[in-house]
């Protein structure tokens, strides 16, 4: 028979144990983390992938570059 009680999650390399609602808060952040790692990568990929020979432009693709492998570094 069921006692309607729940067993309560322990979090890995932790002590204490973590309720069901705080590990699906945790669940949401970490895959909302790595779909904006996956936006990021995609528009790097999408950056080095571009030639140019207009100095302008590729002044902007490397500012742009710089500012997308800081905003990743960010989420590491």
């Amino acid at each position: 028979m069921a006692s309607g009680l729940q067993q309560p999650m322990v979090h890995p390399g932790s002590n204490g144990l973590m309720s069901e609602e705080a590990r699906r808060v945790m669940e949401q952040a970490r895959t909302e983390k790595e779909r904006k790692k996956q936006a990021l990568n995609l528009q790097r990929e999408n950056i080095l992938s571009q030639r140019t020979s207009s100095p302008a432009r590729r002044t902007a693709l490397e500012a742009a570059l710089k500012q997308i492998e800081d905003s990743i570094e960010q989420l590491n």
